[in-house]
């Protein structure tokens, strides 16, 4: 379960549902698995293409937090100290340490002793302190953006007035010392501190990239981003385009008889980029060529849908999963318009749900929500609705909201999202009502090169909302709540990371910080659940819809199957190709 999603709206479908029922499994988040790809036994060799939308968001590992990108990264390139088991029954398992890590100090204190055996591309070491150094790459929040911000605001480490971290990351060098205290190497044994108890630390460092070693000699700063130095069985042969992709082929200094869980059956992947959705499912369907061996983790498009379940042999290669993911648009809270509680309140009482909905497939495969925890997620809660508007909008409602006001109408405003066709379709429909309720929506749909870093950057802050994509990182509204709307640890003078709408608000902030000190799980839980529907009755965003996925294989495609705890995106671990 993690992060921003990456590829077309989340998809499932009853008809192909049907259809594949023999060669298919869907477990409720746990994962699904084609039959048909298990049955013959892997073998090494061969080649697997994967082929998406793109551009590549990018490749290094502090600055990921795009789930699929995470997940090709911790089976390809990127160790970390622990990680997780492939299979429907994923579990936590060491890496590259000897175990899954010792905790003390209730929650406050971790400790991890590095494997001697796990070696870099050029044949050195990986180190305690390269998984040292990879940490306090995050803290460099002015140059490795887009990447989780959970250590900045655990580690052991002095704020700032501001609340940020007196420690501004490795190339400036201020704080180092505060930050030498809080994380600790002697030889190969890994200390870290933390001034509140993380107990669940050790499932975010195999969840996230974040926390893999990063070599210092290696690190080019913001230049890093497709520049990979790999301590994994893949290492990247030349450069990576982020709108064409690049080929990985075996690292020879990737001992598998010391990885337990990363199989490497394929000899090469080559990953294409700049294929629009539409056209991946038709080449995948008709599996010609070299996509007999092609995968994606691009879930399929509406104009797929029937031609998969029209389709014997493509319904025979499909897997269908839940995903952890909810859409959702957060409004500008810095826009003129959008620093208005009331218009906010209005904008979200006239989103209608349910036509995004339909243009994305239909209720069997998307469902309403009002709530950015997930439905499976301990922090959600079905009777929450904060304005009470139907799942279809309320405009008419929403229009009093902006009369009473004293506004205007209509009111300009610029919705950005990521372009798609489907897309397209889905926000078309949402502009419908929003245009009802008094507004004037002018829609920017924004291409895909880079969506997330793009209306992230400060140059886009002139725009009055964003559409994007979350799922948690681990099931806790800590992986949710904080990463996107704490604007401490999210806003910088140049991106606003995963905070798209600039929002820090005191009491929510407050109440952050209240709900991780709360010890008992369930409480806690109930906390972050409050927390995230305060930040809905302020309008400081719209959940839309939580997701399933889709995806077709090439028939020769074996052992393809989902991970859960990877975002329910296929595991490159047991995939192979001949």
């Amino acid at each position: 379960m993690m992060r921003t999603r990456k590829g077309a709206t989340g998809l499932a479908l009853g008809a192909v549902v049907a259809l594949a029922a023999a060669a298919c499994s869907s477990s409720g988040g746990g994962g699904g698995s084609a039959t048909s790809s298990a049955a013959a036994a892997p073998q090494k060799g061969g080649t697997l293409y994967t082929l998406n939308l793109g551009p590549h968001n990018g490749l290094d590992p502090q600055a990921s937090y795009v789930g699929a990108d995470i997940e090709f990264a911790s089976r390809a390139y990127a160790r970390s100290l622990v990680t997780y088991s492939v299979g429907a029954d994923s579990k936590l398992v060491p890496d590259l340490a000897t175990d899954t890590g010792q905790v003390s100090d209730g929650g406050k204190t971790w400790k991890f002793t590095l494997v001697d055996t796990a070696k870099w591309q050029d044949g050195q070491k990986v180190t305690c302190d390269d998984v040292k150094y990879g940490m306090s790459r995050t803290f460099a929040t002015d140059v490795i953006s887009n990447g989780p911000t959970y250590i900045l605001q655990y580690l052991d480490v002095p704020k700032d007035a501001d609340g940020s971290s007196a420690y501004k990351g490795p190339y400036k060098g201020t704080g180092q010392d505060l930050f030498d205290k809080a994380i600790t190497c002697d030889g190969q044994t890994l200390t870290l501190h933390f001034s509140t108890p993380w107990a669940d630390f050790n499932v975010a460092t195999a969840s996230l990239a974040a926390y893999s070693p990063f070599r210092k000699d290696k690190d080019k700063g913001d230049k890093s981003l497709f520049d990979v130095f790999s301590n994994g069985p893949y290492m990247l042969e030349g450069t990576f385009d982020p709108n064409k992709g690049g080929t990985w082929v075996r690292n020879p200094n990737w001992d598998e008889s010391t990885d337990k869980v990363r199989k490497a059956y394929p000899d090469k992947i080559v990953d294409v980029e700049g294929i629009q959705s539409e056209q991946v499912y038709q080449r995948l369907i008709a599996d010609g060529g070299e996509d007999k061996t092609a995968i994606t983790w691009t879930t399929a498009p509406p104009a797929a849908l029937p031609q998969i379940a029209s389709n014997p042999s493509a319904a025979g290669r499909t897997i269908n999963t839940d995903a952890p993911y909810v859409d959702y648009v957060q409004p500008n809270v810095t826009s003129e318009v959008m620093k208005d509680p009331k218009v906010r309140q209005a904008f979200a009482m006239a989103t209608n749900r349910d036509a995004y909905v339909t243009a994305n497939g239909g209720k069997q495969v998307m469902t309403p929500t009002y709530m950015m925890c997930n439905p499976v997620m301990k922090c959600y809660n079905k009777d929450f609705n904060p304005f009470g508007a139907p799942t279809a909008g309320d405009p008419v409602a929403a229009k009093k909201v902006l009369q009473d006001a004293g506004k205007t109408l209509p009111i300009n405003i610029t919705v950005a999202y990521r372009k798609t066709a489907t897309r397209d379709a889905s926000f078309a429909a949402l502009k419908q009502t929003w245009d009802q309720a008094g507004f004037n929506v002018t829609l920017e749909g924004v291409a895909s090169t880079g969506y997330y870093r793009q209306i992230s950057n400060v140059s886009f802050k002139n725009r009055d909302a964003f559409y994007a994509s979350w799922g948690a990182d681990w099931p806790s509204g800590s992986t949710v709540l904080p990463p996107l709307f704490d604007g401490r640890v999210n806003l910088t003078p140049t991106s606003s990371n995963q905070d798209y709408g600039w929002y820090n608000s005191d009491a929510v902030n407050k109440a952050f910080d209240a709900a991780y000190l709360i010890p008992e799980s369930d409480a806690r839980e109930k906390a972050w659940g409050d927390t995230d529907q305060q930040i809905s009755k302020d309008g400081g965003v719209i959940p839309l819809v939580s997701q399933k996925f889709t995806f077709v294989n090439g028939s020769g495609v074996k052992g393809a199957q989902v991970n859960a705890q990877f975002g329910g995106y296929l595991d490159l671990a047991t995939i192979s190709v001949k």
